[in-house]
C-alpha cells in the first residue's frame, strides 16, 4: 500500500510518496503555501495512507487533515512512545519529545544498530544521542544558523545585517556573525560526539539531515552519514510496524 509521509516542521512541510520499493513522489513548501497542497496531493496513488509528524500547531495539522479528507486518506499523527520499533526513550517524561525527534531516531536507528549522533539542522538544530542498545539518552536544541543570526543582527546594537561566510579568523563583523554561530553548531556536536564516545565501547556513528546541513557539512566530522529527510524515512518505518 502507497504511504504518504508527512514532516510538519517549524517553517515548512515536507513530504513523500512511497510504493512499497521506493520513494516516487516529494514536496515540500513553507507553512503560508499550505493552500497549494490540495493541488500537489490532488493525484495521489489509489488505497494511500498517510502517516504524519507534525510540530508545527493544530491549526496547520487541522487544514493538512482537511486537504487528506477531501481526497478520502486517513491520517495518522504519530507521538512520541516510551519504546518503539529498538529504541527507547529515556526523556523524563518521553511524550514531551517532539515526534519529529522521534522519527529521526527510530529511522537513524535502523539505519546504523549501534551507538550513534542524529544531527539534524532546520529552523532548530537538535543533536540526539542513541545508545548500542537502542537508549536515546537525551539531546540538545539549539536556535538554527538563520535564527542566531537574525537574532544577533536584530538585538545587538549597531550590528549589520551583510550575509558573512566562515573564516577561521574572521576580519568583518557579517563573517563574524556567520563563523560564530556555525562554530557554536558544531562544538555542540562534537562535545555532545566526545560524550557519548566516552561512554561507548564501539565506534560512534554521525548522522545528518535537515535543510542547513549542506552549510554545516564542511565542519562536521568527515565521517558523518548524510541523510535526505531522515523524518520522513523514520515515518515509513513507524507506518510499516508489525
Amino acid at each position: 500500500m502507497p504511504i504518504l509521509a508527512i514532516d510538519v516542521g517549524n517553517s515548512r512541510i515536507k513530504w513523500s510518496v512511497h510504493d512499497g520499493s521506493s520513494w516516487t513522489a516529494s514536496g515540500a513548501l513553507a507553512h503560508g503555501a499550505i493552500a497549494t497542497l490540495a493541488t500537489e496531493w490532488a493525484n495521489l496513488p489509489d488505497s494511500c495512507s498517510a502517516t504524519g509528524s507534525n510540530v508545527a500547531g493544530l491549526e496547520i495539522a487541522a487544514r493538512i487533515e482537511t486537504v487528506l479528507a477531501a481526497n478520502g486518506i486517513a491520517l495518522r499523527w504519530i507521538d512520541s512512545q516510551p519504546t518503539q520499533l529498538g529504541v527507547r526513550n529515556l526523556y523524563d517524561d518521553p511524550a514531551q519529545l517532539g515526534s519529529d525527534r522521534w522519527a529521526a531516531l527510530i529511522a537513524a536507528r535502523w539505519i546504523c544498530p549501534g551507538p550513534c549522533l542524529v544531527v539534524t539542522a532546520g529552523t532548530a538544530v537538535t543533536v540526539d544521542a542513541l545508545s548500542m542498545e537502542g537508549d536515546f539518552l537525551g539531546g540538545l536544541i539549539m536556535p538554527g544558523l538563520r535564527l542566531m543570526q537574525e537574532a544577533l543582527v536584530r538585538d545587538t546594537y549597531r550590528l549589520g545585517c551583510d550575509h558573512g561566510s566562515h573564516e577561521a579568523f574572521p576580519r568583518n563583523t557579517a563573517d563574524a556573525i556567520a563563523s560564530g554561530a556555525i562554530e557554536a553548531i558544531v562544538g555542540a556536536v562534537e562535545r555532545m560526539l566526545l560524550r557519548l564516545r566516552d561512554r561507548s565501547d564501539s565506534p560512534v556513528k554521525v548522522i545528518a539531515s535537515g535543510g542547513a546541513i549542506g552549510v554545516l557539512r564542511p565542519y562536521l566530522p568527515a565521517d558523518v552519514l548524510l541523510m535526505d529527510n531522515l523524518v520522513l524515512q523514520g515515518l515509513l518505518i513507524i507506518a510499516g510496524e508489525g
